[in-house]
Formats: structure tokens, C-alpha cells, sequence
């Protein structure tokens, strides 16, 4: 009896001595897995991203602003077939906003000034002169995305911010291009996702067209940089010389320059 009373005696200790420091492994948190009963918190872009990259994994971010021509060989997927292009991107993303309601528009890049649907159907389909324009004569589209290296996942990213709507100045009586408004990536993606009518059409074969939001988280356009992160937020073409004597392939070579110097800074990184 004597000898069963020491040995229960010695198994609470053991369970009390054992119980804190589970207890305590439980709260602990990591960078890695962070627990939900600590008090360490990582901030997530959550309004624009459609990704989960903690601020303090960027370890190199620079934003990168680019253009998508609908015209091109490579993006007629997206531009839409036949020769109304009623099944084209820009079309579904004009029924999203104004027939469903379901996409926010903002008339600038900051987000700050909501555009009412009247307004956007205004912006998207008047020129300068008042003219109404077709939906195929709204070919480019712009978006802002961030270059950016995961460290927690040692992965080059790039992750977009927005996209912008662009009537081009050839549209717009050759009044310069007009801002038609801006769209958080992170609503486009969702809202496209639990779409699938809305396609990314592959010509080669039908059946396996892809989402919108899976075609541009597989990059499946062509697109030119048209700014990137500097002191004067200029464009590319305002950066060339005025007297340079061909300016606009000027700055489509130096555009290129850029993607190569995105492409080697990503390359340079796995050299050693």
C-alpha cells in the first residue's frame, strides 16, 4: 500500500510538472506556424491581393505597371471571338460591374473615389465628342502588380494590385487615352472564379479554356511594362529623350530592357 501511494505520488508530480509546458507549446508561435492563442500577427495585404505573402517575407518588392494589347496574336484568347467581341473579357467585365453589380469601380488609382454605374457606363462607353464607341474598340488593358521575392517560400512572385480599364486615344477621337476605372485584382479574381461562362478561349482546344482568373495567375497574356517604381513616377516613354529620333521604339526597347533585368535579378538569386 505504502509502495502504491509513492508511485501514484510521483505520477501526479510528473503530470503536473509536464501539464505547464504543454500548456506553453501550445501559445508558442513561429514565423513558420504561428499559433492562433499567441500574440504575434503578420500583416496580409487582404483589400487588393489575391495572394497571402506576409509583409515581412517581402525581402525585394518594386511595382510594376503593365499594358495588355488586346490585338496581339497572344491575347486574342482574351480579346474575345468574332468580330463584335461579345465574349471578350472586357464585355463580361462591363456585365459583372453594371448588370450584377458585383465588381466596385474606382475612378482613380488610389481607390479613393467610388464611380457610380452610371458613371462607368458613361466612361465606358462615350468617347470625347460624345460618340458611343463599340465594345471591340476598348483593346487595352492595364493592371499594377508587385515583383516581389517570398523569402518564407524562397519564390519570385508577382502579385497584381489592380486592374485598370483604358479607352485608347484612338477611340477616344485621338483625345488622348481616357481612364475608364479601376478594379481591385482581388474582386476580379473572385468574382471570376465562381464564373466559369466568362473564358480565357483557347482556340487549339475549347475544353480546356481556362477562367480569367486562372489565365492571369498562369500568365497567359503578353504584356508590355509600361512604368515601374521611380523617383518621378514617370512612364517609360517620358523617361527618353525628347530629341531621340524614333522615342516610341525607344521605350518599347527599354521596356524589354527591364523584363530581362527582372528575369536576371530571379536568375542571379539560385547562381551561387
Amino acid at each position: 500500500m505504502k509502495k502504491f501511494l509513492q508511485n501514484l505520488f510521483l505520477s501526479v508530480l510528473v503530470a503536473g510538472g509536464l501539464a505547464p509546458l504543454t500548456s506553453e507549446a501550445q501559445v508558442a508561435a513561429t514565423s513558420v506556424s504561428p499559433s492562433g492563442y499567441g500574440d504575434r500577427q503578420f500583416a496580409i495585404d487582404t483589400v487588393f491581393s489575391a495572394k497571402r505573402i506576409r509583409e515581412d517575407d517581402k525581402m525585394y518588392q518594386i511595382g510594376v505597371w503593365r499594358r495588355i494589347d488586346l490585338r496581339e496574336k497572344y491575347n486574342l484568347s482574351l480579346y474575345g471571338s468574332g468580330d463584335a467581341k461579345t465574349n471578350g473579357i472586357m464585355s463580361y467585365i462591363y456585365k459583372a460591374v453594371v448588370d450584377e453589380n458585383a465588381l466596385e469601380v474606382f475612378a482613380d488609382e488610389d481607390f479613393t473615389r467610388p464611380l457610380s454605374i452610371a458613371e462607368f457606363q458613361e466612361n465606358f462607353w462615350l468617347n470625347a465628342t460624345g460618340d458611343s464607341i463599340f465594345v471591340k474598340q476598348l483593346y487595352y488593358l492595364d493592371f499594377k502588380e508587385d515583383f516581389v521575392f517570398d523569402k518564407h517560400h524562397s519564390d519570385m512572385v508577382f502579385d497584381i494590385k489592380f486592374i485598370h480599364l483604358v479607352m485608347p486615344s484612338a477611340t477616344n477621337s485621338n483625345a488622348g487615352q481616357e481612364t475608364i476605372g479601376y478594379i481591385r485584382y482581388k474582386d476580379f479574381y473572385n468574382y471570376f472564379k465562381d464564373h466559369p461562362e466568362a473564358r480565357w478561349l483557347n482556340y487549339q482546344n475549347i475544353s480546356k479554356s481556362l477562367t480569367y482568373d486562372e489565365a492571369f495567375e498562369s500568365r497567359l497574356f503578353r504584356s508590355v511594362v509600361r512604368r515601374f517604381t521611380n523617383p518621378d513616377e514617370a512612364l517609360i516613354a517620358d523617361m527618353v529623350r525628347a530629341d531621340h529620333p524614333n522615342p516610341d521604339m525607344k521605350a518599347y526597347m527599354d521596356a524589354l530592357a527591364f523584363e530581362y533585368k527582372l528575369l536576371e535579378f530571379e536568375n542571379s538569386l539560385w547562381e551561387w
